[in-house]
């Protein structure tokens, strides 16, 4: 049963800082302001609201999660995150890096991309940038391939129970990979995976805890996910 309307406005109030906490990790690379995020969050709060069914059991605060996330979300999907000109760029990138690798048969410096792309490092600190703010939209398809079975790094690093799709064993095969791959990062790079995926902090609380700044937190974040991409695709 959904809740009575004389009881939405303080329900809102009272989930207006779950809402800002969610919102505040996916404002990063995205032509909104952070308000505009928060408002369409609060759209998803109210959906919740209306729709929740305390008989089910479930907590209402991880049902409002879901429906907040999946608001901003399509929205951010719908007016595209990330233009036209940094998906060309993580293109290129993707293209050099692989030209390299079959020219000199290793993988290959950032250095060496950089000279065959003729960008600098900033340049590159920017593809870094773009691949972690396509992975509030898509983990998926930052790190594997394929467009099925949908794995998060929160399912992996916390070891939480598992699932049970139609497709288990290839979702199962997957998680072991990615843990291989992550227990093979420096202490560092999972403690950023952690913070950002698991306790779900955002990029200016981990720049704080870590001392730096927040958009170096992106491109290490972005420079993380093309790392296990590289590791998966040579045990794959």
């Amino acid at each position: 049963m959904a809740y009575a309307y004389s009881d939405n406005e303080s329900l809102i109030i009272k989930y207006l800082p779950l809402v800002k906490r969610l919102v505040s990790k996916m404002d990063s690379g995205y032509n909104y302001d952070l308000d505009d995020l928060i408002n369409i969050g609060v759209i998803g709060l109210m959906d919740a609201i209306n729709k929740y069914d305390k008989d089910k059991n479930v907590p209402f605060e991880a049902y409002a999660t879901l429906r907040i996330r999946g608001a901003v979300l399509d929205e951010l999907r719908r007016a595209g995150p990330v233009s036209r000109d940094r998906i060309y760029k993580l293109n290129r990138y993707y293209d050099a890096k692989k030209e390299l690798e079959n020219r000199n048969f290793r993988n290959p410096e950032e250095d060496e991309i950089c000279e065959e792309l003729g960008i600098d490092r900033k340049e590159l600190s920017k593809i870094h940038e773009t691949v972690h703010c396509l992975s509030n939209i898509s983990l998926e398809s930052i790190i594997f391939t394929s467009e099925n079975n949908d794995i998060y790094l929160k399912d992996v690093i916390e070891d939480d129970k598992m699932e049970s799709p139609e497709e288990v064993l290839l979702k199962n095969e997957r998680k072991q990979m990615l843990k291989d791959a992550i227990s093979k990062l420096g202490e560092r790079e999972q403690l950023i995976l952690n913070l950002y995926y698991v306790e779900e902090l955002s990029l200016k609380e981990i720049a704080y805890i870590l001392d730096i700044s927040t958009p170096r937190v992106s491109q290490i974040n972005g420079k993380i996910l093309l790392k296990l991409r590289d590791m998966l695709e040579m045990s794959g």
